[in-house]
């Protein structure tokens, strides 16, 4: 937001960790992202309850996103890691992309916290998803896995530099998927406080100001609605990778 007493423009201060819950909070280093964690998470738990608790005939719009959710993911298990595989990680899956799905569209409401929007929240997600396949890896196919490492029909020469580029590729998973969803979120929030306080501070200017006030309002609004698409598109971005990692643990290749 503009900071007071100056026309300047604070786009990173949204991002500062607080204590939340005054003294308690404080006391024990719990800040609002860790409260917006718990709240996606509460949050989750009760739109599944109410959306799957009906199951009515005809399905009322709780009932038809909650179907829906479950059905896009299992589709996307099945499909991408393989049929009775695919069932047995859906769960993780599942939870996976709910939770990050409602970190990111948290922020976009007032007085809430987009905790996707820091590296090390999206990191701890990556770095879940990289132990979780490495295990699986090494689980279903024991030391024969690391062959996953030398690529097939290479001449021996070669296979040193192959085998190193194979694991360099393998260990950038974590930072490609941590920054890949930091990045976009903390851009579009970036985005939305830049153009929110260009609104405050030009209609400060009286009826000279009122036009590119009202301008700036249109923008902002289409950025909120791309802003959604965006978190929905960041989370099935990450939970597909995902997939397609454990298809690789499962079968190797």
């Amino acid at each position: 937001m503009a900071a007071e007493g100056s026309n300047s423009i604070d786009a990173l201060g949204q991002f500062q960790l607080h204590p939340a819950l005054g003294a308690i909070g404080g006391s024990v280093n719990f800040t609002q992202s860790n409260l917006m964690m718990v709240i996606a998470s509460v949050a989750i738990l009760a739109f599944l309850y109410l959306g799957m608790k009906p199951r009515a005939m005809v399905p009322g719009r709780l009932q038809a996103a909650a179907e829906m959710g479950y059905e896009t993911i299992m589709s996307m298990c099945v499909e991408t890691i393989g049929g009775h595989e695919g069932k047995k990680y859906f769960p993780f899956v599942f939870t996976l992309f709910f939770f990050i799905l409602f970190g990111n569209l948290m922020g976009v409401f007032p007085l809430f916290f987009t905790f996707t929007s820091h590296v090390m929240v999206t990191l701890a997600l990556s770095l879940t998803v990289f132990i979780l396949v490495t295990v699986v890896g090494i689980k279903e196919h024991g030391l024969h896995w690391f062959t996953y490492f030398v690529p097939q029909g290479i001449p021996k020469a070669l296979a040193p530099l192959m085998v190193t580029i194979e694991v360099i590729s393998y260990l950038s998973r974590i930072i490609s998927l941590s920054v890949r969803l930091f990045a976009n979120m903390m851009a579009g929030h970036v985005m939305l406080e830049v153009f929110g306080s260009f609104i405050v501070m030009l209609g400060g200017l009286g009826l000279l100001g009122y036009f590119p006030a009202a301008l700036s309002l249109g923008v902002n609004t289409l950025l909120i609605g791309f802003e959604l698409l965006v978190a929905t598109l960041q989370a099935y971005v990450f939970a597909i990778l995902t997939c397609i990692y454990l298809h690789d643990a499962v079968h190797l290749h």
